[in-house]
C-alpha cells in the first residue's frame, strides 16, 4: 500500500485557495462600518490576551496577585492615611516597599479608594489597552497601508506582543512600564499624534522622569542631538511637578531624595536574575569590587556611545520610531536595575525594524521575527532551571540566565542593520495618512 504525496500543483492550488479566501475575508471585513470593525479589534485583542490573563489573574498565587500595584497602592493609602510612605510595606509574604518618586505616590492616591482585587484588574485592562496603543503608533507605517482593515490589523499585531516575556510579566507583577513606553513614544514619534498637538513636546518625557527616573535618557538624548527647547520642556515639567510633591509631600520627598534614593538594595536583589541591565550582568558573572565597577563605566561608555549615535541618525533620517527603540534600550541596558519588565521597550524595538514596509524586504520581517522569537521565551528562567543540574555545563546555563542582556544588544544591533538599509532625509518616512488619522 502507497501513501500519496502531494505535487507541487496540489500545493500551490492549496495556497492559492487559501489567499482567495484571505482576500475575501479581508474584503468582507473592509465593507462593516468602523464601529464594527473596532468592535472586533477588541475581541480579537481580548482573546489574544486572555492566555497571560488568566495565567497571572486566575491561577497564579494569590501571595503574588499584582504584587506591583499593590505597591503603588500603598503608597496612595499612606498618603491618605498620613503614615510614613516609604517605611511602609505591602503584606507578607511579598513585604515591598515603595521604590518611585513622591510624585508618583500623588498619582497614586486614586488607586486607594476602590478594593485592591478590582484595582488588579482595572489595571491589567489599562496596560492591554497601552500596549495596544504602542503597536498603533509604532507600527502605524505598516498599519495604515491595510486601509479600513487597520483596526484588525493592529489588533493581530498587539496580540503577539502581549505573548512577549517582558510585557506577560508587566501583566504578572501589575507593572508601570506600558505607561512609560506609551508615554515618551508619543511625546517623540513624527508627526505628533493629534492628541498632542497643543502639548509642547518633551512634556510627556518630563511627567514620565517623575514616575520613574529612567526615562530621564530621553533628555540625554535631546542633549547629544542640542534639541535644547524640547530638553528644557522635560526638565522643567519633572522640576515643576517635583516641587508640587515636595509641597504637598515634604517628608516623604527629604526621606526619597535624601536617603531611599541612594539605597539600591529597595529595589530588590541586584545581583538577581530578574535584573538584565550590564551592571546586573556583571554583579552574577564578576568581577567584583572595584575592577567590576570599572568595567561597568567602561561598558556603559561603549554602549552609551552607540546606542544615542544611532538614535542620533534615527532623528536625523527622519525614523521617529527607531530614535525611540535605541533610547528604550539605553533605559534598559545602562540602568543599573532593569528588571525583565522594563524591557517593554521591544515592542517598539519589533516595529522599527519592521519598517513601513516589510514584504519589500523580507530580512526584515526576519529579523524582527528574530526578535519577537527570542523575547517570547523565557530564557533566564531556562538558564536557572539549566542550572538547577549539577551534572550540566554551567557555562550554558549563564548564558541562558543573562539572555535578555544579549537580546538588547542583538536588538540594538539589529536596529542599526534595519536603519542603515533605508537611508532616508528628515520627516519623510511618515506619511500624510499618519498626520490625518493618528
Amino acid at each position: 500500500m502507497t501513501t500519496a504525496t502531494p505535487t507541487a500543483a496540489t500545493t500551490r492550488g492549496r495556497g492559492h485557495r487559501f489567499q482567495t479566501l484571505g482576500r475575501w475575508l479581508a474584503s468582507w471585513v473592509a465593507g462593516w462600518s468602523p464601529t464594527r470593525r473596532w468592535a472586533l479589534a477588541v475581541v480579537v485583542i481580548l482573546a489574544g490576551a486572555s492566555i497571560p490573563v488568566l495565567r497571572y489573574l486566575v491561577f497564579w498565587p494569590l501571595d503574588q496577585w499584582q504584587v506591583d500595584v499593590e505597591v503603588y497602592r500603598e503608597a496612595g493609602v499612606s498618603i491618605l492615611t498620613g503614615r510614613p510612605i516609604y517605611s511602609a510595606m505591602t503584606e507578607s509574604p511579598q513585604l515591598l516597599p515603595f521604590t518611585y518618586p513622591p510624585f508618583a505616590a500623588v498619582i497614586a492616591i486614586p488607586l486607594a479608594l476602590l478594593p485592591f482585587g478590582a484595582i488588579g484588574w482595572l489595571w491589567t485592562g489599562a496596560q492591554i489597552a497601552a500596549t495596544a496603543a504602542i503597536v498603533w503608533y509604532a507600527g502605524w507605517r505598516l498599519i495604515h497601508r491595510t486601509g479600513p482593515l487597520a483596526p484588525v490589523t493592529m489588533a493581530l499585531l498587539t496580540v503577539p506582543m502581549l505573548w512577549l516575556h517582558p510585557v506577560s510579566d508587566g501583566i504578572r507583577f501589575g507593572q508601570v512600564n506600558a505607561f512609560m513606553v506609551l508615554a515618551c513614544l508619543m511625546d517623540l514619534r513624527t508627526p505628533r499624534p493629534g492628541l498632542l498637538r497643543r502639548v509642547p513636546p518633551g512634556v510627556l518625557v518630563g511627567l514620565a522622569m517623575s514616575i520613574k527616573l529612567t526615562p530621564g535618557v530621553f533628555v540625554v538624548h535631546y542633549l547629544v542631538n542640542r534639541r535644547w527647547k524640547e530638553a528644557i520642556t522635560a526638565v522643567a515639567t519633572a522640576a515643576v511637578v517635583t516641587i508640587g510633591s515636595w509641597v504637598l509631600l515634604p517628608e516623604a520627598s527629604f526621606a526619597f531624595w535624601g536617603g531611599a534614593l541612594q539605597d539600591p538594595a529597595r529595589l530588590g536583589p541586584n545581583a538577581g536574575t530578574s535584573n538584565q541591565s550590564i551592571r546586573g550582568f556583571l554583579l552574577r558573572l564578576g568581577p567584583s569590587g572595584l575592577p567590576g565597577d570599572v568595567l561597568w563605566l567602561v561598558l556603559v561608555a561603549v554602549v552609551g556611545f552607540i546606542g544615542f549615535q544611532l538614535a542620533r541618525r534615527a532623528y536625523l533620517t527622519g525614523d521617529s520610531i527607531s530614535e525611540v527603540a535605541a533610547v528604550g534600550l539605553m533605559a534598559v541596558l545602562l540602568s543599573p536595575v532593569a528588571w525583565i519588565h522594563h524591557l517593554h521597550w521591544m515592542v517598539v524595538v519589533i516595529f522599527a525594524v519592521l519598517g513601513a514596509d516589510p514584504l519589500r524586504d523580507r530580512r526584515r520581517l526576519v529579523a524582527a521575527g528574530v526578535v519577537t522569537g527570542f523575547f517570547l521565551c523565557r530564557l533566564p528562567w531556562w538558564g536557572i532551571t539549566w542550572l538547577d543540574h549539577p551534572d550540566r555545563p554551567r557555562w550554558f546555563g549563564r548564558v541562558l540566565q543573562n539572555a535578555d542582556t544579549f537580546g538588547s544588544l542583538l536588538a540594538l544591533a539589529l536596529l542599526w542593520w534595519a536603519l542603515h538599509r533605508t537611508p532616508g532625509t528628515r520627516h519623510t518616512e511618515e506619511t500624510a495618512a499618519v498626520d490625518v488619522v493618528a
